[in-house]
């Protein structure tokens, strides 16, 4: 039976000593064990930073000696390759931060969510951070639209849950996810601190998963209950 795997998170890789040079963190070093392979072949999509060439650049070298085979898949201007056979041959589709809005109008432009769907059903392993996290839920609040957070409820829904990114750095978030859940806008949803993340089986949380095994970074369950919001803490660690 295939398996099949969705890491969610607020990281994957940190910054080095050097300015504008990063390195693979645990999460990131996670999704690529999960492939199963021995030389994974990585394919990133940093659609919602409108294809940003210098975070393109950096994530390729930061993956340069890990033993992986890294591509990418841009869709501005247009694509730089056929979208199902890109995202047909990668063993990990890895989704970068920035509007999580514009990437999902983008993709369904271009097919990019059917073809991500069908990647996900054979097997490959989806991942990603924050704008790269929220887009498997059903939705998560969004700075998207303007400083002020506003909701996003029209996500792939890949995985059946609202999603909180951030929850511990930017004020608004903690707080509105509460609210949404709350009032039922968005349903059961899981968040996560700068440099946490969550492994879903399936669609099952099983898995939370830290850049730096140091870190206090941890995430949440977060569920309405009688109309009010219950938010469970979950430390790294198997579920």
């Amino acid at each position: 039976m295939t398996q099949r795997y969705i890491v969610a998170s607020s990281g994957g890789f940190v910054q080095t000593d050097r300015w504008g040079v990063m390195k693979p963190g645990g999460i990131f070093t996670r999704a690529l064990e999960l492939t199963g392979k021995e030389r994974p072949r990585v394919l990133f999509v940093m659609t919602a930073s409108g294809d940003d060439m210098s975070y393109i650049a950096r994530s390729h070298q930061a993956v340069s000696n890990l033993g992986v085979d890294s591509d990418h898949l841009a869709l501005f201007s247009q694509p730089t390759s056929p979208v199902d056979e890109a995202i047909g041959r990668a063993d990990l589709v890895w989704v970068g931060g920035g509007s999580v809005a514009n990437l999902l109008a983008v993709w369904r432009l271009h097919g990019v969510d059917s073809a991500l769907r069908d990647a996900w059903e054979s097997g490959t392993v989806l991942g990603g951070v924050s704008a790269g996290s929220i887009c498997w839920h059903v939705g998560g609040p969004t700075d998207s639209f303007g400083p002020q957070l506003q909701v996003v409820d029209n996500a792939l829904g890949f995985l059946p849950y609202g999603n909180g990114v951030h929850y511990d750095t930017e004020a608004q978030r903690r707080p509105l996810l509460q609210s949404i859940v709350a009032q039922g806008t968005l349903p059961l949803s899981y968040a996560t601190d700068d440099h946490a993340g969550i492994v879903y089986q399936g669609t099952d949380a099983v898995e939370v998963i830290v850049d730096d095994t140091s870190s206090a970074a941890a995430a949440y369950r977060l569920e309405s209950v009688n109309g009010e919001v219950v938010e469970t803490k979950l430390p790294s660690g198997v579920l």
